[in-house]
Order: C-alpha cells, then sequence, then structure tokens
C-alpha cells in the first residue's frame, strides 16, 4: 500500500475511501494535523460509533483510577476475593487468578474467542456473564499464556463495582467521562446490570481521540492528573507474544513498532475501530470503519502513514 503522505494527504484520503473507512482524525503536539469523514453523517459530531474492544482499554483505565485511589489495593489480588464461589470449583488453580491476570488476559480460561468463536464471546448467551466465565475450565495455569479473552475484561468491571459501590459507567463519569468533556455516549450492560468491559461502549469519534491524547499526555486533561502516569506506563508496555500479526498485548492496550524499531500501541476493536499513540512523534491517529470490515486494514493503513511521515 502505497501513501503520499506529503502529496496534501490527498492519496490518504484516496485509501480510505478505498477501504471504506468511515472517519480518521491526526493530531501531532495536540494539533489536528488531518481528517477525514466518509460523508457529512459522519462528520457529526453527535454521530456515535461502536468501539467494541476499544472498551478494554478504557476498562483498564478505569482500574487503575481505582487503583489510584485505592478501591484496589493491588493488582496481585486474588479475585477469589471478589467471587468466592472459586472455592469451591474443582480446579484450585482458579483461586490463583489474580486482577493482573485479567488485565494481562493470562488468567489461563480455555477460551477460544479469537479461534472457534470467530470474535464473539459465547458469554453473550448467556443468563449470567460473570458466572459463565468463572465456570469456564482452565487451559494453562493462570499466568503462564495469554489468550484474548473478553470475558476478563468484563470480570474486572465487575470487580470494580463490588469495589466502588457503584457501576462502571457511573464511576467512569464521574472520574474520567466528564473530565474529558464527552459530548455523549452509551455503555451496554449484562443481563445483572454490570457494564461490558470487552465491548459495549459507542463514543464519538473526537471521544475516542480523547482517549488516545490522555494517554499521550502520561494521564493528565487540562491541567489535571486523570490517571496516575505509572498506570499508563504499565499498560502500555508490552508483556505477551501471542498474535503476531497484531503485536504484543500489555494490560488492555497492544503494542508494535515499525520497520524501524519504533514502538507504538493501540487500542483496537473488531472491524477497524482504532485509537492509536505514537509517543516519539507526539502524535494520535484515531479510527472507525465498517464492523464488517477487515480489522486489520487500519492498523496497517497507520503503518503506512508513520513509514511515510518519517
Amino acid at each position: 500500500m502505497n501513501i503520499l503522505w506529503k502529496d496534501k494527504k490527498q492519496n490518504l484520503t484516496d485509501v480510505f475511501r478505498k477501504e471504506k473507512i468511515h472517519s480518521c482524525l491526526i493530531s501531532r503536539n495536540s494539533n489536528f494535523i488531518f481528517e477525514y469523514f466518509k460523508n457529512k453523517k459522519q462528520k457529526n459530531k453527535n454521530n456515535m460509533h461502536k468501539i467494541n474492544s476499544c472498551t478494554k482499554s478504557i476498562a483498564s483505565s478505569l482500574i487503575g483510577i481505582a487503583y489510584d485511589k485505592g478501591l484496589i489495593s493491588s493488582l496481585s489480588t486474588p479475585i477469589v476475593e471478589y467471587f468466592p464461589i472459586l472455592v469451591k470449583d474443582s480446579d484450585p488453580r482458579k483461586s490463583t487468578i489474580t486482577i493482573d491476570h485479567l488485565l494481562t488476559m493470562s488468567a489461563g480460561f480455555n477460551w477460544p474467542e479469537m479461534g472457534e468463536w470467530g470474535g464473539w464471546p459465547q458469554m453473550i448467551h448467556s443468563p449470567n456473564w460473570v458466572n459463565y466465565v468463572l465456570e469456564r475450565p482452565l487451559a494453562h495455569a493462570p499466568g503462564e499464556h495469554m489468550n484474548y479473552n473478553s470475558g476478563c475484561s468484563h470480570l474486572l468491571m465487575a470487580i470494580l463495582q463490588k469495589t466502588t459501590g457503584t457501576n462502571a459507567q457511573e464511576f467512569a463519569n464521574d472520574h474520567l467521562f466528564s473530565k474529558l468533556k464527552f459530548s455523549d455516549y452509551i455503555w451496554h450492560k449484562d443481563p445483572q446490570g454490570i457494564n461490558i468491559g470487552g465491548f459495549g461502549i459507542h463514543l464519538t469519534i473526537q471521544d475516542m481521540h480523547k482517549v488516545g491524547q490522555l494517554f499521550l499526555n502520561n494521564g493528565r486533561w487540562d491541567g489535571k492528573q486523570l490517571i496516575h502516569g505509572d498506570w499508563v506506563e504499565l499498560t502500555t508496555q508490552p508483556v505477551f507474544l501471542t498474535y503476531k500479526h497484531f503485536g504484543h498485548y500489555c494490560r488492555h492496550w497492544w503494542s508494535s513498532a515499525t520497520s524501524e524499531d519504533e514502538r507504538f500501541y493501540f487500542a483496537m476493536g473488531m472491524g477497524g475501530q482504532y485509537i492509536c499513540v505514537i509517543p516519539s512523534r507526539e502524535m494520535v491517529i484515531t479510527i472507525t470503519c465498517d464492523t464488517k470490515g477487515d480489522t486489520l486494514i487500519p492498523l496497517h493503513i497507520i503503518e503506512c502513514i508513520l513509514k511515510s511521515d518519517e
């Protein structure tokens, strides 16, 4: 794919049209340097996009805020403290699963979300999503192996609700969304009223971009520290390389590098939703796409943008 970045971004616009990208925003040093909208409806600032698994990166941010406030004492806390039903499980290894194992998706559950389930976690057909996750057998000992698991993300939001005494949406609105002045949003819940941790948030692309800018600024927004800088650093560092076509998994963020070994990290949602942060260039790239499209297409475009901008 050839993108002539210096040619007034025209070739990049052509690529977006060809690949059915809905919208794109690119900023550098907090200034927008490029924007693309498929049509006037997409350009409407009130038009929301289903961001799918980009939700996970926001969920991780909320865990970080709760941790910073002392509501979660340690990432090494076994989740059996929140789900005592695990004590009765026939596999004693489940009692050793920690919050950090959920963040790194290394809890060990047999969870073929990227395989036979075709990207859709089967917990969505269950009357109780939390119990469905907890009852899944272990394929690996906790901490040994990363396997993509939206159930881990959902357990995190269940833990957040238990530790804060409110649901994730209300906690997010009080400590993050209102601070970023989100224009509007939707966050769906499971049958028990727990906000879906792995997907389910709808945002405008402008508000998606704010999340990337917040992380680029090490958790600061309008002079206030919304997320501790140490959490930003921790959750965007590579941990596991399970899916080479995506890159390393961090703690509910992905991490990759250009051919010149320049690191960048990103939130990624099925169908091509991306919030990408390139710290070395003070750059944020946000993309929304057709949910039926190839999830990897926008990532390839981002890699080409970075190569063309060198």
